[in-house]
């Protein structure tokens, strides 16, 4: 048996795939998984770790709702343990994460390919994502010639009502030659309230501006109008790949390394990018 302790994925409906990937992975190497949701809560988590123990797991994942630096329960330091979606501290154990600063690239490098040069970015917080998005997104325009302007860089946060503040913000009242012609956005519910800004302001979508989403959201993304593109977070592929490096260092009798893995986001073409308006 293998323990998976979270703190809100097994609650939420965003990253379900990451528990599938996990517990099919298990099964198909001869193994269960006992999984606890803490919400949040560290001494949930400890008491999660604790139990799991006393039931003598062959080893624990630990995976997180989004990209953090995690401090983690101490007794994971008493059996084998991989993190998925987040970063121990001191950086001493095993990590698989989204090579986020590669899918900011993606996101900004399907505009251009597309022919765009008025490119804009629209939401973020205050985390890892944000800041490796952004990163891969001005590497992107950088290797094209391009800088984007200070004030086409809307950070307004993560939900549809921000997309809907930095999209009009963008767009509203704004001469067809001074707007952005392309959109990359946080996350796909910022491109929700991006869409429906640029219909606020009577655009179409893609025909005058194209709209990129991060995540590929399951029932959402390839639902909205037009069918979002988005960079889709390896969900999935983080689950399996931790359970894969604990089994292997379970059936070896060692200690996973403390090595971190990044993995692609892939890039979901849809409707919502077009070429390029004419100026």
């Amino acid at each position: 048996m293998i323990g998976l302790v979270t703190d809100e994925i097994a609650s939420s409906p965003f990253a379900g795939q990451l528990l599938r990937g996990a517990v099919e992975t298990a099964w198909d190497r001869d193994h269960l998984v006992l999984t606890v949701d803490s919400g949040g809560d560290p001494d949930k988590e400890a008491a999660a770790v604790a139990e799991l123990l006393d039931r003598r797991v062959d080893g624990i994942i630990y995976a997180a709702m989004s990209l953090r630096r995690v401090t983690v329960p101490a007794g994971l330091r008493r059996t084998r343990a991989v993190l998925a979606n987040c970063l121990a501290e001191d950086g001493s154990l095993p990590t698989v994460i989204p090579a986020e600063r590669a899918g900011g690239r993606a996101a900004a490098t399907v505009l251009l390919e597309a022919g765009h040069r008025r490119i804009a970015l629209v939401g973020g917080l205050d985390d890892i994502a944000s800041a490796e998005r952004l990163r891969g997104f001005r590497e992107a325009l950088r290797g094209a010639g391009l800088t984007a302007a200070p004030d086409w860089i809307v950070r307004t946060g993560g939900e549809i009502s921000a997309g809907y503040q930095g999209g009009m913000r963008l767009l509203d009242g704004a001469p067809a030659d001074r707007r952005p012609t392309g959109i990359v956005c946080y996350n796909d519910r910022v491109a929700a309230g991006v869409l429906h800004a640029a219909a606020r302001c009577g655009l179409r979508v893609p025909e005058d501006v194209s709209v990129v989403g991060y995540d590929d959201q399951e029932h959402m993304a390839s639902f909205l109008d037009p069918p979002l593109t988005t960079v889709a977070l390896p969900h999935r592929a983080m689950g399996e790949t931790a359970m894969r490096l604990l089994l292997d260092a379970v059936d070896a009798g060692e200690t996973p390394p403390a090595t971190v893995r990044r993995l692609k986001c892939h890039l979901v073409s849809r409707a919502s990018v077009g070429p390029a308006p004419s100026p």
